[in-house]
Order: C-alpha cells, then sequence, then structure tokens
C-alpha cells in the first residue's frame, strides 16, 4: 500500500497526501511518462509547491515509482519485461491464494457485487470510457480478494496498481480485444457463483497470463518469461499455456 504523509501540511498551504496521490495517479496512468525529470518540472506541470513535491517523491522512491540518486536528475522507473514480470509472478501467487481463501466467503450478495461491478466495467469499456473503467475494474479484483486479511490486500491493491502502467501504455484493455477480456472475467465470476474456490482460481491465473502475454507483446523483443510460467504452472498447471 502506498505511504501516507498523515495529511500533513506544508508552509506554502499544500497537503502532501494530495500531492502524493496526483503524481502517483498521473505515473500510474502515463500521464508522465518513464524516464528522466525534473522536480522544477514536475512542480510546474502537477501545479504544485516544490516542498510538498520533495515528500511525496521521497514516499514514491519508497514504492519504487521514483528513482533519485545524489547529484542525479529525477527518474521515473522504466517499464522493463523483468518489471512486468517480476510484478505477475506476485500478483498470481498472493491472488491465487487470496482468491482461494475468499470464494467461500462471498455467499450470494458478494455474487451480486461482482456481478454489479461487470456490468459497470462492460458499460465504461463499451463507451470507450477508460477513466470510468478504472473504478469498477479495480473494485472487481479487490472484491475477489478481500478476505484474505488487511496486509495481503494492501500489497495485492499496491501491486495492481504497479500492473495498472504496463496495461494502459501496451493495450491490455483495448475496446477491440473487450469481448475476450469480458469473457475472461465471466469465467471467474461464474466459478464464484457455484463456489468453486479452485475453479476460480484457474480462471483467474489464466486471465493474468493472457494479461501478461498481451504487454510481453506490446513490449518487443524475445523475452522468455520463464519465472512467470513456472508461478503460472504452480498455481494452475496448464495455465502457463497462456504465454505462449
Amino acid at each position: 500500500m502506498a505511504e501516507r504523509a498523515n495529511g500533513a501540511t506544508t508552509r506554502d498551504g499544500q497537503n502532501v497526501t494530495i500531492v502524493h496521490d496526483k503524481l502517483r495517479q498521473e505515473i500510474l496512468r502515463g500521464g508522465i511518462p518513464a524516464g528522466e525529470t525534473s522536480q522544477a518540472a514536475l512542480a510546474r506541470d502537477l501545479d504544485v509547491g516544490r516542498t510538498p513535491l520533495r515528500e511525496a517523491i521521497r514516499m514514491l522512491q519508497r514504492e519504487g515509482l521514483v528513482i533519485s540518486e545524489p547529484n542525479r536528475r529525477l527518474r521515473i522507473a522504466e517499464l522493463s519485461a523483468t518489471d512486468m514480470e517480476e510484478l505477475y509472478v506476485m500478483r498470481v501467487a498472493l491472488e491465487g491464494v487470496a482468491i482461494r481463501i475468499t470464494v467461500p466467503t462471498l455467499g450470494s450478495a458478494g455474487v451480486a457485487e461482482l456481478e454489479g461491478l461487470m456490468a459497470q466495467m462492460d458499460h465504461y469499456m463499451r463507451a470507450e470510457d477508460h477513466a470510468g473503467f478504472r473504478g469498477p475494474h479495480h473494485a472487481f479484483h479487490a472484491r475477489l480478494v478481500a478476505a484474505a486479511g488487511e496486509r495481503v490486500t494492501s500489497m495485492i491493491a499496491q501491486l495492481f496498481d504497479h500492473a495498472e502502467r504496463y496495461r494502459v501504455n501496451f493495450g491490455a484493455t483495448r475496446p477491440e480485444i473487450w469481448d475476450q477480456r469480458r469473457a475472461e472475467h465471466r469465467a471467474i465470476v461464474d466459478a464464484c457463483a457455484e463456489g468453486d474456490a479452485e475453479a476460480a482460481v484457474h480462471r483467474l491465473v489464466e486471465h493474468y497470463g493472457r494479461t501478461a502475454a498481451l504487454v510481453f507483446e506490446g513490449l518487443g523483443g524475445d523475452y522468455d518469461p520463464e519465472r512467470l510460467r513456472v508461478a503460472l504452472a504452480a498455481m494452475a498447471p496448464g495455465s502457463e499455456s497462456t504465454l505462449a
């Protein structure tokens, strides 16, 4: 989970948490591209003060989104196949366990909640409203793991956010492939409705394997995600074929 500054306000009257959240969202959603920048440029572009910005940058360094080295310009963390693979190894491992814990607790109300979020996702994607889509998409995946405990769900939420940079930049949520992506989410909900935790794990892990395959394709090159293939096979044997 992103570190918070407890609502601290600097002398110029700007709330550090607000500046942090603004900068973080711009990075995650691609508004600030990866690569070198400067505090002066960020302060100007975000219309924020230098003092709260420095504190926000310090917080984002701990999260790995910003890299700052002595006597060098600030750098927004690069998007890379290696980082992408590590993100999805962690997501597959954590969420594969967390959904297995959560499915028996859902009941009809939990399944109805997932159905409602599915409908919202479908509406926003067909309207090509990507900003609107993010809310129910995040809520959908958060609901699937909600029973795993606060520490686990907080880590999962951060990994989800970091993966958003890759989904946005490499087209894993393109409208033209939404029918396939919707079918993958539908299969997860159907498994949950049947109370079949093992099937839900399998459908979720397959979904992440296909997402990763789309991103690796967008990244280009001949990278071999061997570690992710091992993670997929461990959580849901056979799902590693989604990377082929």
